[in-house]
């Protein structure tokens, strides 16, 4: 069941539970909210529609928007499993279960397992994304970056057209031409870095960036144990330019383009504060290295509070940030992410949600993937020390 918060006549505020939404028959999907009585039926949601549908009319918090196969269906326990967390059905975050890779990489035991490659992998990144300090370092942020820059350059109107490809494909790192775009400056070690790793473990590029994306934040203290699903295909097409989002673009725009992506505005809400980790370098050169919270090296939410302030000391806020956090369909989000109670926890799961989808986008194949999430590190649940 899914909380939010709903605004009574009176203007009080009191949390309510609702409903999980359910597929029906004849290409409807009744979303009903038990305590309201309030059932919105609306068509399954094609490619080419931008504009969302079975939306929550009180909070607009609810997204069943397909992607990929699943469009066509979930036929297997992979999609199933991908297709729950879509429409809120299942968790985005998993937990350890103690799984020990069966035998050394290439050996005939790890080859007949899927996810044994994945854990050594999994070794690799985690030496190399841990800071002095224990907390994520700068390649772990490229990879954050790496992940979102690859599966961000999948649109649904392109897809409608017939253009469903790009997005979480490697092509990033593979085509040689789309690491060097102005809007991937800084992401040349990270791409070099994959480059090595997939010679040395012989996996998806597509894949292996976005286990980089989703174990790099957890490699970070606080960070959120993300589900993941290998079997993406490669590709050596440069991506279409001009899909991945501009930081002086306004707020409106930039929903727009991120609905495109079948990405709703409080999904947006929680991706962005992936930035909780980042430290600029290009928007302004003159302030290279400033962070975007104080805390860039903690997966927190002090990103939400101090992107609100007028002047927060020693942070770099970009200003596309501060427009959409005023949005009015983003603004009540961004401020429940920064509650001291409950907001951690809120943003860990919205985010896992919404990155689950983001790194699916272009894949067509998600009925054939193996889930390997098992082979991720633990979570870090407390804030380090010094920190």
């Amino acid at each position: 069941m899914m909380l939010c918060k709903l605004s009574m006549l009176v203007g009080a505020m009191h949390m309510l539970a609702l409903a999980t939404p359910f597929l029906a028959e004849e290409g409807t999907q009744p979303w009903t909210r038990q305590d309201e009585d309030i059932v919105v039926d609306a068509p399954t949601t094609p490619l080419g529609v931008v504009e969302p549908v079975n939306v929550d009319p009180l909070t607009d918090i609810h997204n069943t928007r397909l992607i990929g196969d699943l469009v066509n269906g979930a036929t297997t326990p992979v999609g199933k499993s991908v297709l729950n967390i879509l429409l809120g059905n299942a968790k985005a975050e998993s937990e350890p279960n103690g799984y020990r890779a069966p035998g050394p990489l290439n050996s005939k035991r790890c080859r007949a397992d899927t996810c044994c490659v994945w854990s050594h992998i999994t070794n690799a990144m985690t030496s190399a994304f841990t800071g002095s300090r224990k907390q994520c370092n700068n390649l772990a942020r490229a990879a954050i970056r790496l992940g979102f820059h690859d599966a961000g350059t999948w649109s649904s109107e392109l897809a409608a057209q017939g253009q469903d490809f790009d997005g979480a494909d490697g092509s990033i790192v593979l085509s040689g031409s789309e690491i060097g775009r102005k809007e991937n400056r800084g992401l040349e070690r990270i791409a070099t870095q994959m480059k090595q790793w997939q010679r040395t473990f012989n996996v998806s590029m597509a894949d292996l960036i976005q286990f980089g994306a989703i174990h790099a934040v957890v490699t970070c203290p606080l960070g959120p144990r993300i589900r993941f699903f290998a079997g993406r295909k490669d590709s050596r097409v440069p991506a279409v330019e001009g899909l991945l989002p501009s930081v002086t673009a306004p707020a409106d725009e930039l929903i727009k383009q991120f609905r495109a992506k079948t990405i709703e505005p409080h999904e947006l809400a929680a991706l962005l504060g992936a930035h909780s980790t980042s430290t600029q370098k290009f928007v302004d050169p003159t302030l290279a290295g400033r962070p975007q919270d104080s805390t860039p090296g903690i997966w927190d939410v002090k990103y939400y509070n101090e992107t609100i302030q007028e002047r927060p000391r020693r942070i770099f806020r970009l200003q596309s940030d501060v427009a959409l956090a005023a949005h009015p369909s983003m603004k009540d989000e961004w401020m429940d992410f920064i509650d001291p109670v409950d907001g951690q926890d809120h943003w860990n799961s919205d985010y896992a949600t919404a990155y689950t989808r983001l790194s699916l986008l272009g894949v067509n194949n998600i009925n054939q993937m193996t889930e390997c999430s098992h082979v991720l590190p633990a979570e870090i649940r407390r804030r380090p020390r010094f920190a």
